[in-house]
């Protein structure tokens, strides 16, 4: 999945309400986290809920992160941001506007500014991982 084709599918979905049930629905499908990666090196901080963060460069240089909650809408948005940064280079994750794409695709009014502080702080732990990688 492509951010065009998530943006595809917010627009047929009209109602925030179904969009929200899709975000829920992008969240279930993540795949789970080890329990190693619960880490308290794993958690993000600023975030409301509790929220744990991995990645790192793969061998053809692009990076992969995944991502838990024990919120089912949290789930979503680590489910949205995955699609946006993974499978990238480090260069790539740092020069996308991950801000702007939130805003395109409506999220910026419609989450609580409390999920939306939580977001940009995993924003920063990608771009963190990424800077780290080189």
């Amino acid at each position: 999945m492509t951010i065009e084709d998530l943006a595809e599918t917010f627009d047929l979905l009209g109602d925030w309400e179904e969009r929200y049930g899709y975000l829920i629905e992008l969240g279930r499908k993540l795949p789970p986290l080890a329990d190693a990666e619960r880490s308290e090196d794993a958690k993000v901080r600023g975030c409301m809920s509790q929220v744990w963060l991995v990645g790192g460069q793969q061998a053809d240089g692009t990076m992969h992160f995944n991502g838990d909650s024990d919120s089912t809408l949290v789930k979503g948005l680590i489910a949205l941001l995955m699609v946006i940064v993974n499978d990238k280079t480090p260069t790539q994750i740092l020069t996308t506007d991950i801000a702007q794409t939130f805003k395109d695709l409506g999220l910026e009014s419609h989450i609580t500014v409390n999920r939306r502080n939580g977001f940009y702080s995993m924003v920063e732990r990608i771009r963190a991982l990424c800077t780290a990688a080189g």
